[in-house]
């Protein structure tokens, strides 16, 4: 069993001052495979303070001097590419395939904020446009600082990579909470940042729980910005930690995403965006299009074709390339997940697939998908999220209705629209609340378009040149134009 009882401060392992032991678990053996020292305030003490004493010299590197070594992020996961997708599938329970993807995701955004920084440094100094001709604003971008950064467990590496990425690229020094849950992906990232010889100080990764270093990292006076990835609950607790001081904040939090089937959509299509949209990662994706809104027309036949792909899912080792799905990653996630299907049995859902009929492995914490039709507007599960394989269908009489209805909820991370007329998938798309819209495709991330949310989905973005500006402070320096004599 792999013990974690050091944290990665200043360049160095270094024993943690914490005392508390947190088990990792296996999600499908259900065997402990690692313990984590949980850590405290001591040790986010010493990871911050490494933090402030390396920030003059990141920040005063150029672009192109901090895009060498974001390029070997992405080289150091290239190169451990097959043992990593291994890792994270052990310790996640994601299958293989799924893990792939996530790595890429990772290397593909390291790669991408390397072109960031080099072309950050043409845009130091841009003239601003003024009615004045005797005076001239430039402007400059300048790191926000020190950030903290508080990665979950559902994408180990990628989530780390859609924070760390730009904040090095802007000159920000950062210390990186990543998950209890799933701590052994994110320790190839220290592991990297000594062969690429970041400079001391720039990274540091502290392990532990909210309670040990989350809390104070969030709280923590030296701390210039929190960047938060997680559930609304614990969000709201990051941000009221991180308001005293007036620290920046950053917040990707829950969804409630809706799909959207038109009456002209190609029925197996629609069923493929529908799977993919809620089924992948078991459904513990916080865009997980989980409310599916169909026109009455084809909904019938939709449900149909739906329940026999739900039907052909394998379940097993996310290790075998035959399983289409894993098990949940936590014990505590499929309690959760189990008792929204209890609800659904009280609220007297109808089941097109019940997950209660389906056999499971004898271990493992899996959770059979779960197909509901007819759902209540008003019911808990079309209302919460859940972050499991459950999809509540509900039929639609108008492409207006199918509007109203998936804009009406707390949430509005993402959507999907599915139409046999692109223009028209377009046209609806532009009308929907959320952050991310897909139109007959599977949910694309890609590194330069944004992420995030409206509403209760969050604060600011991810990705993009607007994750590069959420780690930037803009400043203006204003004075008499260079061709008018001081």
């Amino acid at each position: 069993m792999q013990r974690l009882d050091q944290q990665f401060i200043d360049n160095q392992w270094v024993p943690s001052r914490g005392s508390r032991r947190l088990p990792v678990t296996n999600p499908y053996s259900e065997e402990v495979i690692a313990e984590v020292t949980a850590g405290d305030s001591a040790d986010v003490e010493a990871a911050v303070a490494a933090a402030q004493r390396a920030l003059p010299g990141w920040r005063a590197l150029t672009g192109a001097q901090r895009a060498v070594h974001l390029e070997g992020f992405a080289q150091g996961l290239t190169k451990r590419r097959d043992e990593l997708i291994r890792l994270s599938s052990t310790n996640n329970g994601k299958v293989l395939a799924e893990a792939a993807i996530d790595l890429d995701d990772a290397i593909a955004c390291y790669r991408y904020y390397a072109g960031q920084a080099r072309a950050l440094d043409a845009r130091q100094g841009t003239p601003v446009t003024l009615e004045m001709e005797d005076v001239e604003a430039l402007a400059y971008f300048d790191p926000v600082g020190v950030v903290g950064l508080i990665t979950p467990w559902n994408f180990p590496l990628v989530t780390s990579a859609w924070k760390l990425a730009p904040a090095l690229a802007a000159g920000c020094t950062a210390v990186l909470k990543p998950s209890e849950v799933t701590p052994l992906p994110e320790q190839v990232l220290a592991e990297i940042a000594l062969e690429v010889d970041l400079p001391p100080g720039v990274f540091n990764l502290v392990h532990g729980d909210g309670e040990g270093v989350g809390a104070p990292l969030a709280s923590h006076r030296d701390v210039d910005k929190v960047s938060f990835t997680g559930s609304n609950r614990v969000g709201e607790a990051v941000m009221r930690a991180a308001a005293e001081g007036s620290r920046g904040i950053s917040l990707e939090l829950g969804g409630k995403s809706p799909i959207l089937v038109m009456d002209d959509a190609e029925v197996e299509q629609a069923a493929d965006y529908v799977m993919a949209g809620l089924y992948f990662n078991a459904g513990q994706i916080c865009s997980a299009t989980s409310r599916l809104l169909v026109h009455e027309r084809i909904a019938e036949a939709l449900y149909a074709v739906l329940g026999e792909r739900i039907d052909a899912l394998r379940f097993g080792d996310p290790l075998d390339e035959t399983t289409g799905m894993g098990p949940l990653t936590s014990a505590r996630q499929r309690d959760a997940v189990n008792g929204y299907l209890a609800i659904a049995a009280r609220e007297g859902l109808t089941p097109v697939r019940d997950s209660r009929d389906r056999e499971l492995p004898a271990r493992g914490f899996f959770v059979a998908p779960t197909l509901y039709r007819d759902v209540p507007l008003d019911s808990r599960l079309w209302r919460e999220e859940i972050f499991g394989p459950v999809l509540c269908g509900h039929a639609v009489t108008s492409e207006q209705e199918a509007i109203e209805l998936a804009n009406d909820s707390d949430f509005g991370l993402a959507a999907t629209v599915v139409s046999g007329d692109p223009e028209r998938a377009r046209r609806i798309g532009r009308q929907l609340q959320a952050g991310s819209i897909w139109f007959n495709s599977e949910q694309l991330v890609l590194p330069q378009t944004a992420w995030g949310g409206f509403k209760r989905s969050g604060i600011g973005r991810e990705l993009g040149p607007w994750g590069l500006a959420s780690y930037q402070e803009v400043k203006h320096v204003i004075g008499p134009s260079a061709q008018v004599p001081p």
